[in-house]
């Protein structure tokens, strides 16, 4: 693979999803980095995004509203979806190869990773009262 050129662009993505636990969207992204770089395009930031994940340096998070978010720990975790206000919250379990080990179980192939996306209602939205 080829060296990656050094982006200032690239670099102040990276330490915004590194200062925040909110799985932002792009579009999120891209107004916080537009502070420092006000020319940057939201294509830009897109490319850099899919890039930083690609690479491993950012985790991509597909949610069913069709938005993706993304998330500067790549150490392995879970993720909530609150399904009342839409907050995608870490979610830090113990024995996640077990995962990995049910399903070779019922496979005949080989299985190396498995992500899960978990739906809930937050401890906020539960505060608030109605969990409907």
């Amino acid at each position: 693979m080829a060296t990656l050129k050094y982006s200032k662009q690239r670099e102040s993505i990276k330490a915004f999803l590194a200062s925040t636990s909110d799985h932002p969207t792009a579009d999120t992204v891209y107004l916080h980095v537009r502070e420092e770089f006000p020319h940057i395009s939201l294509g830009t930031v897109y490319r850099n995004l899919n890039l930083l994940a690609d690479i491993g340096e950012a985790v991509k998070i597909t949610t069913p509203d069709g938005g993706d978010r993304f998330d500067g720990i790549t150490t392995p975790h879970y993720h909530v979806l609150c399904t009342k206000c839409g907050r995608l919250i870490d979610l830090e379990m113990d024995n996640q190869d077990s995962f990995n080990l049910l399903a070779s179980e019922n496979f005949n192939g080989q299985i190396d990773s498995h992500t899960a996306l978990f739906y809930g209602i937050c401890e906020d939205c539960l505060k608030e009262g109605n969990p409907n």
